[in-house]
């Protein structure tokens, strides 16, 4: 059995845009949904969301027959998570919170086996359809996609210092933390943030790696694509289902 191209990694390295949207209420029927509705990715949530590993598996399997290729954030920079993760199929991580270099670094390690990396082995993992994927472990790391969250000031200041990272497919700018990080929290639309945004997704594409970010607003979003943002997530299942409800309501109640 061969072992499934990541298309979504393809797209990214050839500088093709990719539309996305944040999938975060832990329903399998839900990202069945999304995953089927054009999309090119859809972001399964750990860090804000309540999905473990097996959780994770289910929405992978509702993704399967879908258009959108699924792409997990961990919980966090952490080699055992990102190894759980890999093991049940996950071939496209986001790591949040990265700051500089060296911790983009432990990301990349923790989805490579040694001696490039760290992750541990195991042989008949769904990973590697139980083991049916006889050289999945000379060509995992090549259909493996990894992105790293810069949320800060400080992180976007060593966008450079990442960009020349082997194995680094691209940097995800986190707009609500770094608003906060910058002294305007809650305010991602502030002047001051927007233009260090869009500073950030030019420098990012001149370092050679593709830029993404989130924004339920559609025209910053084509703002955003037209700096040079290549994934964008252009909204999220939760805030679709939000406004949605809330304007039936309104439509019927007043």
């Amino acid at each position: 059995m061969e072992l499934k191209p990541n298309n979504f990694k393809r797209a990214l390295a050839a500088g093709r845009t990719q539309i996305g949207l944040w999938c975060s209420l832990a329903s399998p029927i839900g990202a069945e949904i999304l995953g089927d509705a054009g999309f090119d990715w859809i972001l399964i949530d750990t860090e804000h969301a309540p999905n473990d590993p097996y959780q994770v598996m289910q929405l992978l399997q509702a993704c399967q027959a879908g258009t959108a290729t699924p792409v997990v954030r961990v919980a966090w920079n952490d080699a055992v998570m990102i190894k759980r993760l890999l093991d049940v199929g996950v071939t496209s991580i986001l790591v949040p919170f990265v700051q500089n270099e060296d911790e983009a670094a432990r990301a990349v390690a923790a989805v490579r086996y040694p001696p490039k990396g760290v992750r541990g082995v195991a042989t008949n993992s769904r990973a590697t359809r139980f083991g049916r994927v006889g050289d999945y472990f000379k060509k995992a790391e090549n259909e493996i996609c990894v992105l790293v969250q810069a949320e800060t000031a400080d992180a976007l200041a060593r966008i450079e210092a990442m960009g020349k990272l082997d194995g680094l497919d691209g940097i995800f700018i986190g707009p609500a933390d770094l608003s906060a990080s910058m002294g305007y929290l809650g305010d991602t639309r502030h002047p001051e943030v927007r233009k260090t945004i869009d500073d950030a997704i030019r420098r990012i594409r001149k370092a050679g790696k593709a830029a993404g970010i989130l924004t339920p607003n559609q025209d910053d979003a084509k703002d955003f694509i037209a700096e040079g943002a290549n994934f964008v997530a252009v909204g999220s299942d939760a805030g679709i289902l939000v406004n949605a409800t809330t304007a039936l309501v309104k439509t019927f109640k007043g």
